[in-house]
């Protein structure tokens, strides 16, 4: 078993689940802005503003938009596509939903469990792509944030997961060995890539992760397989070691 001393952990859907809080942050903005009696059904708009939101993110994370394209396109877009425009309302929606985004608290489940469990084991830190105006708050808010030494956000450092910038910033800021240290997230391209081509190892928190050992297998000459009985998975090339785990307190028994 390999020794840790620092855990880097993403945020939003690997301790503060983002899609709950993200869904109740813009119901309440919609109300503030006497948006949501436009709607015929919300939940019907916030499947279409999920997945539009989602490809502007793997745009944004690529440096293929900007953040301002970002947050106005985000509502713009789907409620154009849902049958209401609202032309240029997206600055002023965007603002009432990161107004309510740090208010709304729920975290995914395990997390306090985990992070009690380890804080006084382990140097903690957080690595965000989250925007700085509600990264801090949300870890306030939550009663996250004494956890963690130092937290790390893409839009402060200049460069979001997967960039080895921000993953290379992190370790020298927190002078972390790469053989020390082990990133935790829920983005298969921004934590888990960002961090292997790093150097260093990752844990995967995903309950839907059955096509990812096999991109793993064919990309970095995985030679060992192991099936834990802790029911994790654990990949290794002999130098760097992916796990895969379905829920967040399974992490305690690959640090155990």
């Amino acid at each position: 078993m390999k020794r840790y001393r620092h855990l880097f952990f993403d945020l939003d859907n690997t301790l503060w689940d983002f899609e709950t809080n993200s869904y109740h942050a813009l119901n309440s903005a919609f109300h503030q802005l006497d948006l949501y009696k436009k709607l015929k059904n919300f939940d019907d708009y916030f499947k279409i503003y999920y997945g539009i939101n989602h490809h502007l993110w793997e745009l944004y994370r690529n440096r293929n938009i900007t953040k301002e394209e970002l947050i106005v396109k985000r509502f713009e877009d789907s409620l154009k596509e849902y049958g209401i425009p609202q032309p240029g309302r997206g600055a002023e929606i965007n603002e009432a939903y990161l107004s309510q985004m740090p208010l709304k608290t729920q975290l995914v489940e395990g997390a306090l469990e985990v992070l009690e469990a380890l804080h006084k084991k382990y140097k903690l830190y957080i690595i965000t792509n989250g925007f700085r105006e509600v990264q801090h708050k949300k870890l306030t808010n939550s009663k996250l944030e004494h956890f963690f030494d130092k937290v790390f956000i893409s839009e402060v450092v200049g460069a979001p997961k997967p960039s080895r910038v921000i993953f290379e910033h992190a370790l020298k800021s927190t002078n972390a060995r790469k053989k020390e240290s082990l990133m935790i997230g829920d983005s298969w391209e921004a934590d888990i890539k960002g961090a292997l081509e790093f150097g260093i190892d990752q844990v995967f928190l995903s309950d839907d992760f059955e096509k990812y050992p096999a991109q793993l297998l064919e990309r970095n000459n995985t030679s060992q397989i192991m099936m834990e009985n802790t029911n994790h998975l654990q990949f290794s090339n002999g130098k760097i070691t992916t796990y895969f785990i379905r829920q967040l307190s399974e992490l305690l028994n690959i640090l155990s």
